[in-house]
């Protein structure tokens, strides 16, 4: 179903391609614009683009499940903890794992953060150009990833390898079973990895996530390694990616629109900036849900047992929710989008990411306030989740 055509009135469009990864908006009006509710034309899935009926979707996991199969496909043996387990189960471990990532948390990690950002920079601003996705888009969440895990800096290339062979086999192979053997592979070592680390971690605690999860608690138990296993490979996967995904998406548009950009010399404009861009490069753009009962939403019945894609980006776009929303507006109030879900699985590290891309916008335009993308350039998107991983920008030199 991810990477099926749906019918629009002009055309077939895959959602996951590089091309509507590329400009989505447009393909997402013309899906709003046929009633946001429809089924693919090759197996009849259901497609959920409303923002009324995602929304409603993903605050009942009760009907629309996160307990699905997908998992079997990243290469894991059992679900991710906590993202792809249902309450009341998942509820649990969110408690254990939600002060980790508080706002409070998060804002006392600030200062470091900066430093990581500010480092980077003065890696290249004296170039008067770089590839942004490589110099920065990637490294700098990667950097706070494994500060958070107690992870040494030169292990970032190995995970970020084993994250690319789980999200994007397809930068690869074009092979679907050599995807699979792909995904399979990678995902043996990242349990390897975090086997190990976890032991380490027994011998020798630290002030870090993995000695955090052994100290924990459950129903009164410690948790098992098997569970700590599961979270710990759901934060190599969100931490390595979606921070990323969201800056390229970010920085691309900004490049784009020099008249947007100069906004930002008001910094006080950077944090509606995060959410309006969030909003409307929603990078995470489908999710699928297991549909456990039969439920009509609208003309569209949707029967037990079904798999269901809730297009995050449409619901993000869609006017009857986002006034004039195919405009980027930084005073945007109020500004409810999904792009960190909603409901009972809304992003355990929406926080953490946000101050990221705070962060980032803060530091690169009180340094780099006027760039665009290099003359003759084209960006170029991921098939997956929209990461731009070609993103090539310049600036006057220093």
């Amino acid at each position: 179903m991810a990477g099926e055509a749906v019918e629009t009135h002009d055309a077939r469009v895959n959602l996951l391609s590089p091309e509507a990864a590329a400009n989505p908006q447009p393909v997402y009006a013309r899906l709003h614009a046929q009633g946001g509710m429809l089924r693919t034309p090759l197996t009849g899935s259901p497609i959920l683009c409303r923002y009324e009926d995602v929304l409603w979707a993903l605050r009942h996991p009760a009907i629309f499940s996160s307990e699905t199969q997908v998992h079997l496909a990243l290469g894991t043996v059992r679900p991710m903890i906590p993202q792809q387990i249902d309450p009341p189960r998942q509820t649990r471990f969110r408690k254990i794992l939600d002060p980790r990532f508080s706002r409070q948390r998060v804002l006392e990690l600030e200062p470091h953060v900066r430093r990581h950002a500010s480092r980077l920079i003065d890696g290249f601003i004296g170039d008067g150009e770089c590839e942004f996705d490589h110099a920065f888009a990637v490294p700098f969440p990667g950097q706070v990833f494994l500060d958070l895990m107690g992870l040494p800096p030169e292990d970032l290339d190995v995970f970020l390898q084993l994250k690319d062979a789980i999200v994007r086999p397809h930068m690869q192979t074009r092979d679907l079973e050599a995807m699979a053997a792909l995904r399979t592979r990678a995902g043996r070592q990242i349990y390897a990895y975090f086997e190990i680390l976890i032991d380490e971690r027994t011998a020798h605690p630290r002030d870090d996530i993995v000695t955090y999860l052994l100290g924990a608690e459950l129903d009164g138990r410690r948790l098992t390694h098997e569970e700590i296993l599961d979270v710990c490979y759901l934060f190599l996967l969100g931490g390595l990616d979606t921070v990323t995904a969201s800056l390229g998406c970010s920085f691309a548009h900004l490049a784009a629109h020099p008249e947007a950009r100069a906004r930002l010399a008001d910094p006080a404009l950077i944090p509606g900036a995060v959410e309006e861009l969030l909003r409307f490069e929603t990078p995470v753009t489908v999710v699928p849900r297991l549909v456990k009962q039969d439920v009509t939403l609208g003309s569209l019945e949707i029967k037990a047992g079904e798999m269901v894609a809730l297009l995050l980006g449409a619901a993000d776009t869609d006017e009857s929710e986002f006034a004039d929303a195919l405009r980027v507006d930084f005073e945007r109030t109020p500004n409810r989008h999904l792009a960190f879900g909603a409901g009972p699985h809304r992003c355990l590290g929406s926080h953490l990411a946000r101050m990221e891309l705070r962060v980032a916008l803060e530091e690169w335009h009180r340094r780099i306030p006027a760039y665009a993308i290099k003359p003759g350039e084209t960006p170029r998107y991921s098939s997956a989740i929209r990461e731009v991983q070609y993103l090539p920008l310049v600036w006057p030199p220093a």
